[in-house]
């Protein structure tokens, strides 16, 4: 018998600012080394205009995505919005539905449903993904017969001069959902999940706006975070492996096997390396939790000389993070024999290859979009079919690997299954296309626009969305400070 359809995506859509800084000049402006950052981070990241905002970007991928696959605004009965950089605690997606109805009048076609719902998602990074689990929930269930869009956008913004600064980004990617996938399927009854608190890696407390010497240069409203990177890509791997670990509780068999048979694997993406990174140790994590896996772990280990009981032990134990470093500091390490075996097994010329066979797809385009928090893993899942497309690579019936990660707390592991036709669908993506018509800043104007000083900036074509005023009145009979007020722009 033919197996049962799970519900999944069908089309996805990318926008960024038209403003871009890229890597190797800033390593320059900064005194740094152009090829080692670009090697690291990746080329080039976006930066807002000063009417944009993410829920512009947001609006601009729906709208865009509606238009591109062709969809009937009357049969979205879920706009879920997820993000980090929200600029208001009541609204959230019914701001963007509120961007999209107007655009929608205007271009002469139907508003979305009335009985459409819209929930923000927030999780530092992960938002998007528990918006696009709840989405293939609610299709599933009582959603049945109605589509769902699922839209994460953020703006990934550091103070200048920190270590972050060169990881920032800007941009949005709203994924279609139905019950019938045109594109993949999302296979959650095998995904696997960890959360777990860590204090201190990266937090965005209102308190530090009120703190005396936090982002004195920065003049406009800025979302700058507070983190702390050794202990941040410690908590990365930690939360990532937990992640696998459900997921092959669910799964069964050899974990090898389940690797050698994955098609691609996609990751959240801070910068170039960090996925790269997290795969080694979960691949080392698996040798080490996978009986059959462990003539493959003392192998490597003996070449890397580390002790591989060690290595078993450390991974055995799975500590608790925060309670370490409450007890030993910021810079203990619980795991350092496995951690130099992750970093052995990164150069070794069999994971070497699975990089180049299973993680390169789309990597030409995720090096100019810098870090997009919530949007950062639906757009290498978008540039990744993309790629596998022009490539005419055979990803039919296939698994892909997608790994979520919210800084810190938690990580999600969900296997997506191809569909057959998925190439139809896969031929309406333009994500490449999207990074056109872009604008270089030169140092002068990057800081300004940055630190939101008054700066002439470079023509571009004008954004569909923009925010044309922000209300200062509060006064006993109306009220509006702080609320942004939007408008569309018919493109000419």
């Amino acid at each position: 018998m033919p197996r049962s359809v799970l519900p999944g995506v069908s089309g996805l859509s990318l926008c960024v600012p038209p403003y871009r800084v890229h890597l190797g000049e800033w390593a320059k402006w900064v005194g740094a080394k152009p090829d080692k950052v670009e090697a690291v981070v990746g080329r080039s990241f976006r930066v807002c205009g000063p009417q944009q905002s993410v829920y512009t970007l947001a609006a601009g991928a729906v709208l865009d995505l509606i238009e591109r696959y062709e969809v009937d605004p009357r049969d979205v009965g879920l706009l879920a919005f997820g993000t980090e950089s929200s600029t208001d605690n009541a609204a959230g997606a019914v701001v963007i539905r509120g961007m999209l109805d107007e655009a929608l009048q205007a271009k002469g076609l139907p508003a979305l449903s009335r009985s459409c719902e819209v929930p923000e998602f927030k999780h530092a990074c992960l938002g998007g993904v528990y918006g696009l689990k709840s989405a293939v929930r609610y299709l599933h269930s009582d959603g049945r017969n109605r589509r769902a869009i699922v839209v994460s956008a953020d703006i990934a913004e550091y103070e200048r001069g920190s270590t972050g600064e060169q990881t920032q980004g800007a941009g949005a990617v709203a994924m279609l959902l139905d019950a019938q996938p045109a594109l993949f399927e999302v296979d959650l009854s095998h995904s696997g999940s960890a959360s777990a608190y860590r204090g201190l890696d990266f937090r965005k407390p209102f308190a530090r706006h009120f703190a005396e010497g936090y982002a004195v240069q920065t003049q406009r409203l800025h979302d700058f975070p507070v983190f702390n990177g050794k202990y941040s890509t410690l908590c990365y791997v930690d939360a990532t492996v937990h992640a696998i670990d459900d997921m092959f509780a669910r799964l069964g068999g050899s974990r090898q096997a389940f690797f050698d048979r994955l098609a691609g694997v996609v990751c959240h993406r801070p910068y170039q390396h960090m996925p790269q990174q997290a795969v080694a140790a979960a691949m080392v994590w698996s040798m080490a939790r996978d009986p059959e896996g462990h003539a493959a772990l003392r192998d490597l280990c003996r070449g890397a000389d580390v002790d591989a009981d060690k290595v078993l032990a450390q991974v055995e134990a799975s500590p608790d993070l925060f309670e370490v470093v409450r007890r030993e500091g910021i810079d203990a390490d619980p795991y350092p024999d496995a951690m130099a075996a992750a970093r052995a097994y990164r150069k070794a010329p069999e994971y070497q290859r699975f990089i180049t066979d299973k993680m390169s797809f789309g990597d030409g385009i995720v090096r100019d979009l810098g870090n997009l928090y919530t949007a950062a893993l639906p757009a290498w899942i978008g540039a990744a079919f993309e790629d596998a497309h022009a490539r005419a690579v055979d990803l039919s019936e296939k698994t892909i690997l997608s790994l979520g990660y919210g800084s810190g707390d938690a990580a999600e592991a969900i296997p997506l299954r191809v569909v057959p036709q998925w190439r139809e669908a896969a031929s309406k993506l333009a994500f490449a296309a999207s990074l056109a018509g872009s604008v270089d800043l030169e140092q002068t104007q990057y800081e300004a626009l940055h630190d939101g000083h008054p700066v002439e900036l470079p023509p571009v074509a004008d954004p569909s969305f923009v925010v044309e005023r922000v209300g200062n009145r509060n006064e006993p009979d109306f009220a509006d400070i702080g609320i942004e007020y939007y408008g569309y722009r018919a493109p000419h």
